[in-house]
């Protein structure tokens, strides 16, 4: 690690007379850089402030898009106009495999630019001396084709810490836990599988080696790469619990032999066994990382890699003949990013207004009639991505506040698509369908079925204006040509009914139709003898004209309930 000493500060003192020289104005550049750069080290971090994607251009080439970072020693880095190149003609690519996956970087640059004739030189040498009259600050974008060991990262052992449990050239398998948990917690301890692409399917089995924490849904882990999956990154969650006792260590890792790593029927093996470390403390966790962060030398804090840089883009690469190609280009793999306080004050109101409004939701219902002896129904169902809410109730027929004697349902009456010629070259293009047997669930018996076409309309402008939903009584062709005209196809209804089975068959004649689709028919069934027997009157039912009546306010209230 690279300590890059600031400080402590010295800046010219003028006077009246004072020689300068180029180590003074050297020092005034320095004097203001220094502090500049260990302000933005200790204020902001390093990472990335904006830009800076990085995009597939061709299947050899990325281009890296405008943009401004800061770096681990609070140098800046500003890429003022797009860069494309080819990867093969970056520093750091070798050609020794092309399957595999590589990091693009960035890393601070210097390069001096126009010379000039150095007038003071010319007294001492006769021929011509020139030297640099400007400094650019730049950049550099190089390859590394290896990942990063995790504490190497920004801020990595901050809150977490990482283990790696196996890496090769196309494996890595990380294992992340907490720095600190309370005694008795729930906590998740994260394991991150990285390959290569077309490397093989990944599995992963172990028992887990874990003292003074306990595994929640037991200690046997196992991870199984999905079979038809295209990733080079994932992700596994394991939940854990610390033990009661508090100012002591956990530990969490793989017991010694258990481990079984393998890429396909390959069997890799494991290295040395490594443990991950938790503390149970007392005091809360954020306060606890907070006085770590705060306490750490000045020192500590601006540690730095000896060749500071950002992983700007981790490239997966695949092998195609005796080339590589460009699989997928994912931006900023280890999250170096800096958010200004700007921002982060902007993230803050947006996260109070989600909270604010996550118990906000809408709800809908819908209700339909069962048949009478039927237990009730109710589904309740949750969308979080409408936060939307909805009831469905399903009421029995006949008892209670319900007509006696009288049950209704629908059924959707699949129509296969037909034309003229195949039905009947001389008439009207005609042709039946029929539902199977309903049991209408009235018992045996006669029942008198009444019919009607219904339609429904899936949309949303429709059901604001609360017309989505028709049900069309007798013929409908005397809508025909009007507003209130049905989508459905013209068709005759018809019902066969079978009284020792107590059950029914309805049948539709529909015209010429090019599309498949479902014609759904609207039913209410009547049985005098149910009427009676709920009313106490020993069979004796209503009137004809009084189930008729009774019926047609069933419908209505049906229509409006759907």
């Amino acid at each position: 690690m690279k300590k890059s000493r600031y400080y402590p500060f010295e800046r010219n003192r003028y006077f009246y007379g004072k020689l300068l020289t180029v180590r003074d104005f050297e020092s005034e550049q320095k004097y203001f850089n220094d502090k500049r750069r260990m302000m933005n080290r200790l204020l902001h971090g390093s990472g990335v402030l904006t830009g800076l994607q990085v995009v597939a251009v061709d299947e050899k080439s990325v281009s890296v898009e405008m943009g401004a970072a800061i770096d681990a020693l609070g140098r800046e880095i500003v890429v003022p106009s797009p860069m494309t190149m080819k990867l093969s003609m970056m520093d750091g690519f070798s050609n020794n495999q092309y399957a595999k996956n590589v990091y693009l970087c960035i890393a601070y640059d210097e390069k001096e630019k126009e010379p000039v004739h150095a007038v003071a030189n010319s007294s001492v040498r006769s021929d011509e001396i020139n030297d640099y009259n400007r400094v650019l600050e730049s950049y550099r974008l190089f390859i590394r084709e290896d990942a990063p060991d995790p504490a190497s990262l920004p801020l990595a052992t901050l809150s977490d810490q990482t283990i790696v449990l196996y890496q090769d050239k196309q494996v890595r398998v990380l294992q992340t836990t907490p720095r600190y948990v309370n005694p008795g917690q729930l906590f998740e301890m994260t394991l991150r599988f990285e390959k290569t692409l077309k490397a093989g399917r990944l599995s992963f089995q172990y028992e887990l080696d874990a003292r003074r924490v306990e595994a929640i849904n037991g200690t046997t882990i196992v991870f199984q790469e999905p079979q038809d999956a295209q990733e080079s990154e994932y992700e596994m969650k394991v939940l854990l619990r610390a033990d009661s006792t508090a100012a002591v260590k956990a530990s969490v890792g793989v017991k010694a032999g258990t481990g079984a790593l393998k890429l396909d029927d390959r069997q890799l093996e494991l290295q040395a066994q490594s443990i991950g470390e938790i503390s149970i403390v007392t005091e809360a966790v954020k306060e606890r990382l907070m006085s770590d962060f705060v306490k750490q030398s000045l020192e500590a804090s601006l540690e730095a890699p000896s060749e500071p840089c950002i992983y700007l883009a981790k490239i997966c690469l695949i092998q195609v003949g005796p080339t590589y190609v460009i699989e997928s280009v994912d931006q900023v793999p280890f999250g170096e990013y800096v958010y200004n306080t700007s921002v982060m004050y902007r993230l803050g109101q947006a996260s109070q207004y989600r909270e604010e409004t996550s118990g906000q939701f809408v709800t809908k219902s819908k209700v339909k009639t069962l048949a009478p002896g039927q237990m009730p129904e109710l589904n309740v169902n949750y969308n979080p991505l409408i936060s939307e809410l909805s009831f469905d109730l399903g009421i029995p027929a006949g008892g209670g506040s319900g007509i006696a004697g009288i049950v209704s349902g629908y059924v959707d009456i699949p129509i296969e698509p037909f034309t003229k010629i195949a039905v009947s070259p001389f008439g009207r293009a005609m042709k039946s369908f029929y539902s199977g047997e309903i049991v209408h669930g009235l018992g045996e018996g006669n029942v008198l079925i009444i019919t009607s076409l219904e339609e429904r309309n899936g949309d949303s402008f429709s059901d604001i204006l609360a017309s989505g939903d028709r049900v069309y009584g007798g013929a409908s062709e005397v809508f025909k040509g009007s507003e209130f005209e049905p989508d459905a196809p013209e068709v005759k209804i018809g019902t066969i009914a079978y009284p020792q089975k107590g059950t029914f068959r309805i049948g539709v004649k529909v015209q010429q139709s090019g599309e498949q689709g479902n014609v759904r028919v609207r039913w209410w069934a009547y049985s005098a003898e149910m009427a009676g027997v709920a009313q106490g009157s020993g069979g004796s039912g209503d009137s004809l004209d009084e189930a008729l009546s009774a019926m047609r306010e069933a419908a209505s209230a049906g229509s409006d309930a759907e």
